[in-house]
Parts: structure tokens; C-alpha cells; sequence
């Protein structure tokens, strides 16, 4: 449609375009940093019982005739002896202990502090019977990315995607910063929610403010590149985690640099087609006048007018400022299949993400190494999505991704549990899948949704994905009943959410839909207009004012 010819006209890929995107993408960099966080300041450290105040530790053998073993041999966490039992033998760590008495921890836990001096379990005691409280406070982070999609999604289609993510920016610097002095964990569960609406204002404005602004054929471009800044957060946060172990430092860390990141961010120039589908003519020249003095295209800045604005952009003018509503997307029959299909692709990425992510301590290795090496599969699989999308078109990356995801999580499931490399080798693959399936998806998503209503298609995507991470850790509850379980209904979903993706049309190539009639248009199949448009944005503007005026 005529606003890919606009910027095209106006410089492409010019200085404006360049610097706007890295200054939106930087802040990514600690995004996945504040989704996983909790690996490092919620991390448990082996820990038992606190003999009572009454013990006189200083003797040889003290400490351990308070302790029971397990069957390994090792001090249980929960349990102490109610009396010393001094000079028991421990040579299986069992037999003698069981005959016992035990009561719970009831002067608190001693902690192994040499991997991590300080988290918020060792804090705020958050094992034994308040282990789940530590689950809690990850659900409530995700709850509030929910909450964010749903409220910042809905609000950048009203007040515009500058002053949503600018706001974001100010939220997540001042909550993150205010969690690493939380008094207490309901305190701090309160702050960690809106850290997490802050994220989806964050990278769902981040990203549609930078798909606005960027010719077609560079859309996917800037999609992978947001993508790999993402993947460079998780070496980040590694290596964050590991110079700076204590937990309250660490969340300081990452947080503080959105005050630079919300300071910088009014600088940036609002989506003119944002402004021309909430009919705003005058500041949608305003903006694409001012983008061509920043690219050095005055002359073509100069001989824009609203006459010719309004000729160029009509579709967006006739779309009304209130036509963005949520509901929107299940009242008509084009978009409410859009919505019903992409639903299921958010859900089943996330669902399966982060029953892989949030386990780290589960591998049996380094915390670290793991996070490293779950960053390091995203490179390659992130640059041969970026290859599919370009090259195979976006519904086939989409599908493919799903489904080697959810075949490798499946396989998981029939691997004995003592192949532990092969067992790691095909989590890390299928967590490479479905970062590329992440990657997929945003571009996806906003290629699909017609401009009145994009952001608010993009905050309900994200608010799917939000319910899938909401429901990942309730999943791994069934190991009880059967231990490869969580891993089968892990690898189950995607292999059928990519079943769904295969209902989508395809959009390489395709303009980005302005309308609801545009949908139509091309559910119903329509070539020769869709061959049309094509062309018309292969000609150079410059050929004849005829065409410039059939923008």
C-alpha cells in the first residue's frame, strides 16, 4: 500500500531508521535478563536444618547427629532429629535414621553459601513447606507481563506507541530498581508484577514501533536482529549472575539502565502510520517531514502536503481513532480467525519455553554454563529461521519451528533419565526451536494484523504466550503421577499448535494490511490486485508525478 512508497520516497533504510532501531532495540539486550532472573535470585542452594540454639556446635560431630540422611547419604533439607543421635554410624546415610524421631526445621535453615551469598530463598526461608512461595513470585512476574500485554497493547492503539513505550521505559527502571530494596516478599512480588507489565510495554511497542517505520522488504531484517539482541541478554545475565551473585545487587544491575533508556526514548519520532489511522493528518506530515531532514531528503520532504497525504493515505483516514477496540478482533469473522489461530501459536511457544527455561538447577550442571549454552543455541537457530522466513516464507519457518520444537521435547520424554547428554543436547535444541519460533511469531503476528488494530492484535498474542508461562510450572506438578509427563504435554502442544499455523496466509513479500478490507481481500484471493500493489512499489517514485499521486 502507498505508505511502504512513502518512506521509500522518504530515504528507506535512511540515518533516521538506523538509529531509531538500535536506540529501541538496546534496551532488549536486558529483557531476557528480567524474564529469567529468578534462575539466579531465586535460586536454592543446598541447605539443612539449624540445630537448636541450645547445640554447641563446636564439637566435633555435632551438627551432623542433628541431621538425618536421605537415601544418598546426604543431610535432609526439611527434617532434623528431635534429639542428637551421636555416634550412629552413616555409612548408607539410612538405616539408623528411620528409626528416629523428626520434626520440621523449627529454628530455621543453615545455607550453602559458596555458589550464591544471597537469593531471596536463603532471605526470606522460601524452602521446605514455603518452597512453593518461590514459584509464586515467578507466576506473579508473568501475571504482570500479562496484565502489560492486555493494558499497554490496548493503550498503544489510543495514545500511540511513543508515549506507551516511554512510559514502560520509566515503570520497569523504577520497579526493578525498588524490588532490589524490597523489605519483605510481598513486597517484592508487588514490584516484580509491574516489572513484568513493563516488559510487554517494552517489546511489544519496541517491536511495532520499528516494523512502522521500516520498508517491507527490511521488516524481517530488523525482527531477526531484535532477536539476536535478545539471545546477547542471556550471555549478559550469565555473566551478570556470576560477578555479581547477591540477588539484591543483581536485580539492581539490570534495572538501573532503563533510566537512561527512558530518558533517550523522547527523542523518538511516533509511527506516522499510527498517526494516519487515528486520523491525524497534520502530525502524520509532521513526522514524515521530519524523518526526511533527518535522512537528508528535504527536497522530497518538501513537496509532501496534506492534499496529497490524504489522496496517498485514504484508507487510513477513513479508519476511525476508536476502531481499535479488543473486541474488535472477535466480532468480525477475518480477524476473529486470525486471532483464534495466532492464540494458539503464542500459547504453545511460551508454554513449551519456559518449561524448559525456568528449571536450570535441573540439568545437574553448572547454573551458568546452562544459561550460557541456552543462549548460545539461539545464534544458529535464530539465523536459519531468519534464512526460512526470507527465503521459505513465514508460515513454513512457523510450522517447522513448532513442530522440531515438539519432537525434541517428545523424544525427551522415552531418553532414560541417566543419558544426561543426550537428554540436554535435545532440551537445548528444542529451545532453540522455539526461540526462532519466538522470533517468528512477532514478525508474524504484525504482518498479519491490518494497521487499525496491530498493537492490540500483538498485546493479546502476548497475553496468550503470557497464559502459557502462567500455566508451564502447574504442568511440571504431574511428575508426580508419572515422571515424563510434564515432557510429553510439553512436546504435545507445539506439535499441534504447528498444525494451526498451517490455517495462516502467508505474507512474504505482502504490504502490511491497513484495514479489515485488505483481510478480505486477500482471504478471498485476489491477485491481480495484490500483483498490482506489488508493482507499484518496485517503481521508483521519482518516474512520474502520475504515479506520485497514485500512491
Amino acid at each position: 500500500m502507498a505508505f511502504n512508497d512513502l518512506l521509500r520516497q522518504l530515504g528507506g533504510i535512511g540515518r533516521f531508521q538506523k538509529a531509531q532501531v538500535t536506540l529501541i532495540i538496546l534496551p532488549m539486550l536486558l529483557m531476557a535478563s528480567h524474564n529469567t532472573l529468578q534462575n539466579f535470585t531465586a535460586a536454592v542452594p543446598p541447605h539443612h536444618c539449624r540445630p537448636p540454639a541450645s547445640a554447641n556446635l563446636s564439637r566435633d560431630g555435632e551438627l551432623e547427629a542433628w541431621l538425618p540422611r536421605d537415601g544418598q547419604g546426604r543431610p535432609e533439607s526439611c527434617l532434623r532429629f528431635t534429639s542428637p543421635q551421636r555416634g550412629l554410624p552413616f555409612p548408607n546415610g539410612t538405616e539408623a535414621n528411620g528409626t528416629e524421631a523428626t520434626e520440621p526445621c523449627t529454628n530455621g535453615w543453615i545455607y550453602d553459601n559458596s555458589t550464591f551469598p544471597s537469593t531471596i530463598v536463603t532471605e526470606w526461608d522460601l524452602v521446605c513447606s514455603h518452597r512453593a512461595l518461590r514459584q509464586l513470585a515467578q507466576s506473579l512476574y508473568m501475571v504482570g507481563v500479562l496484565l502489560g500485554a492486555i493494558v499497554f497493547g490496548h493503550l498503544a492503539d489510543r495514545l500511540g506507541r511513543r508515549k506507551v513505550l516511554i512510559l514502560s521505559h520509566l515503570q520497569m527502571a523504577a520497579s526493578g530498581t525498588c524490588t532490589a530494596f524490597a523489605p519483605s516478599f510481598p513486597v517484592y512480588c508487588a514490584f516484580r508484577l509491574l516489572s513484568g507489565m513493563s516488559t510487554s510495554g517494552i517489546i511489544l511497542n519496541s517491536m511495532t514501533l520499528n516494523m512502522e517505520w521500516m520498508p517491507i522488504h527490511t521488516r524481517a531484517y530488523v525482527s531477526t536482529l531484535a532477536g539476536y539482541v535478545f539471545s546477547l541478554g542471556q550471555f549478559i545475565l550469565a555473566g551478570a549472575a556470576y560477578a555479581v551473585p547477591h540477588w539484591r545487587y543483581l536485580q539492581l544491575l539490570v534495572s538501573v539502565p532503563f533510566f537512561v533508556s527512558f530518558v533517550y526514548s523522547w527523542f523518538f519520532i511516533e509511527s506516522a502510520r499510527w498517526y494516519a489511522s487515528s486520523g491525524r493528518l497534520d502530525l502524520t506530515l509532521k513526522a514524515l517531514q521530519r524523518v526526511a531532514q533527518i535522512n537528508r531528503k528535504r527536497e522530497e520532504g518538501a513537496k509532501l502536503n496534506m492534499e496529497g497525504l490524504r489522496s496517498s493515505l485514504q484508507k487510513e483516514l477513513t479508519m476511525g481513532p476508536g476502531s481499535a477496540s479488543a473486541l474488535e478482533l472477535l466480532r468480525h469473522p477475518a480477524l476473529r480467525r486470525l486471532f483464534l489461530c495466532l492464540s494458539v501459536l503464542w500459547f504453545a511457544t511460551s508454554f513449551a519455553y519456559y518449561g524448559l527455561v525456568m528449571d536450570l538447577q535441573g540439568f545437574g550442571v553448572s547454573i551458568y554454563l546452562i544459561q550460557v549454552i541456552f543462549g548460545a543455541v539461539d545464534l544458529p537457530a535464530k539465523f536459519v529461521g531468519f534464512v526460512a522466513i526470507n527465503h521459505l516464507g513465514r508460515r513454513p519457518a512457523q510450522i517447522a519451528a513448532l513442530l522440531l520444537a515438539g519432537i525434541c521435547i517428545l523424544a525427551n520424554g522415552v531418553i532414560p533419565q541417566d543419558q544426561s547428554t543426550v537428554r540436554t543436547s535435545l532440551a537445548v535444541l528444542g529451545k532453540g526451536c522455539l526461540a526462532a519460533s519466538f522470533s517468528c511469531i512477532f514478525l508474524y503476528t504484525g504482518e498479519l494484523y491490518p494497521t487499525m488494530i496491530r498493537q492490540t492484535g500483538l498485546g493479546m498474542g502476548s497475553t496468550m504466550a503470557r497464559v502459557g508461562s502462567i500455566a508451564s510450572p502447574l504442568v511440571s506438578m504431574t511428575a508426580e503421577l508419572f515422571p515424563s509427563m510434564p515432557l510429553f504435554i510439553y512436546g504435545t502442544v507445539p506439535v499441534v499448535a504447528s498444525t494451526v499455523a498451517a490455517l495462516l496466509p502467508e505474507t512474504l513479500g505482502h504490504p502490511l494490511p491497513d484495514t479489515v478490507q485488505d483481510l478480505e481481500d486477500r482471504r478471498r484471493g485476489k491477485p491481480q490486485r495484490q500483483q498490482q500493489e506489488q508493482q507499484k512499489q518496485m517503481v521508483p517514485l521519482q518516474a512520474s508525478a502520475q504515479e506520485k499521486n497514485g500512491l
